[in-house]
Parts: structure tokens; sequence; C-alpha cells
């Protein structure tokens, strides 16, 4: 299915709205977007209504200048809820979007039937050294150099020499090199820069989600962690971690797998997701 572009705060966000049944909204990370779920539309949205938005300063949406902070992505994902007319969702968030999917839970309860976090950020300091050197100064200069098209350009030369021999990239190079491309012009680099500086700064990840942790516990609210065993942005024991904290949360590892784990085995994403959505019946009131 075709993009759909909304007007929110004066600002065009791309989305894609596809299927009937209950909503399920996919939330990508940094250097993200609707690309990143793109294969699952197809394997969700027979049974379930599927919303995947573009982030501002994201893929096909816009990059304005302003607050690119977890508290205004979830606000603006609130507002395209609103303007669809849907009430209550479950989220999945990927890295970044799980630190959103986290912050729109804490912000909105009362919308959001299960959680399901992959690869999350937000539950731990640890970060790629890549997050990192973004938030130094000068790297506004350094990625200009470096995401130029006559860079890209040699180093897509390089990969094709490669594939001759044999070398096929993974799912986190695949991805990660498809976000990389998308920062050719200065807009989409600033809004790269203000996005991961309001999560990391250069020892790792400035925002946890610990300290609301303790506030799910009390609520029956399904809660899923997804990760790659192989993950090098963001290690795979902070689902552990988070577990400790949240008892009823239930963690599944792809073995193997890196930060991408829904693009390493997507069949296996897929039927966890459903089966997690099937036997789980949402949040129940407080009432």
């Amino acid at each position: 299915m075709s993009p759909q572009t909304i007007v929110l705060h004066g600002h065009e966000l791309s989305y894609v709205d596809a299927g009937e049944g209950s909503v399920v909204l996919f939330i990508h990370g940094i250097l993200g977007s609707q690309h990143n779920w793109k294969h699952l539309v197809d394997r969700m949205d027979d049974t379930e209504r599927v919303i995947v938005p573009d982030l501002f300063g994201h893929g096909a949406s816009a990059k304005p200048m302003g607050d690119y902070s977890l508290s205004s992505h979830a606000a603006t994902l609130r507002d395209l809820l609103d303007r669809l007319g849907i009430d209550t969702v479950t989220l999945v968030g990927h890295s970044l979007g799980g630190g959103i999917a986290m912050q729109f839970f804490y912000l909105f309860p009362e919308r959001v039937e299960r959680l399901v976090l992959v690869a999350s950020g937000g539950l731990g300091r640890e970060v790629s050294p890549l997050l990192r050197s973004a938030t130094l100064p000068g790297a506004e200069q350094v990625l200009g150099v470096i995401a130029s098209r006559w860079v890209l350009t040699q180093v897509e030369a390089i990969g094709r020499a490669a594939a001759k021999v044999g070398w096929k990239p993974g799912a986190d190079v695949g991805a990660i090199w498809r976000g990389f491309t998308s920062l050719g012009d200065r807009e989409s680099r600033k809004a790269f820069l203000a996005t991961t500086r309001a999560v990391v700064d250069p020892g790792g990840q400035t925002v946890s989600a610990h300290d609301h942790l303790a506030d799910v516990v009390p609520l029956p609210i399904p809660i899923m962690l997804v990760w790659g065993s192989k993950d090098r942005m963001i290690p795979a024991w902070h689902a552990i971690s988070a577990q400790k904290s949240v008892p009823q949360a239930r963690v599944e590892l792809f073995e193997g797998a890196g930060h991408f784990p829904h693009l390493d085995d997507p069949d296996r994403f897929a039927d966890l997701l459903r089966d997690f959505i099937a036997t789980t019946p949402g949040r129940v009131s407080e009432d």
C-alpha cells in the first residue's frame, strides 16, 4: 500500500495505513523509516490494522527545526492517532522507537493495549560508539563529508566489488547503510543530530525508562522484549535487566541476529507478534 500524507503542526507526516482489525503502530529508530517495517505489513494486515509512520526528521516526513525529544515524537504519534480516529493501539518500537513507545505509554497509558520493544533504547546507558560520536563537537561537519555523494559512491563501489567475491551484507549493514544514505541533505543531517542528541551524550544513553518501569508493574499491560543476541548497537542484556524490573515481561532472543532482529528473521518476528496479540487480552482498566 502506498504511503499517505497528513499535515500535523504545520508539517507533512508520511505514513502507511493498511488492513483492518486491532491497531498495531510500528515506530522505527534513528536513521530508520517506514521501510524498516515494510516487510511486516503484508504479513500483518490480513488480521490487523497496521499504522507505519515516518517520524518527523526521517524518511518522507518533514524535517523541521525544533523539538526531537521522545515526548515530542510521542505527542506527534498521539495526534496522528487522533486524526485517524484510533483510540488504542499495540505499540511496536525499535531502538529509538522503543524509547518513544515507552514515553508514549508513560504519557498516554490509557491508549496502549500492549507494548513490544525491539532492541529498545532507554533501558541502559550502553550504546554504540557510532551514536555517541554524533554528539561530539564538529559532528555536523564530519557527517557532511562522509555522507557526501562522492564518499557514498566510493563505498558503494567497494560493496559491489565485495559482492562479486561472495560477500553478502547482513540485515544490520543493509538497514544502517540505507539510513546513512538518507543524510545527503543538510536538513536530514540536522534532524539526525538533534534526534540523537536528545537521547545520547558522549558517555552513552541519557534517557532511562527504569525510573518509570516500576510504575508499569501494577498495571496488567502485556509487554514483550525482542532482541538479537549479537546486537552491537545496544546490548541484549538490557532485555534481562528490564525483565527484572518488570517480571511479567516476555523476552524473546533471536540467536545470531543483530540490532534488527525483525529484519534478520521477519517470519519468526511476525509469528511472535501475531501470537502475542492473540494470546494477551490487552490492557485491563484500573477501574
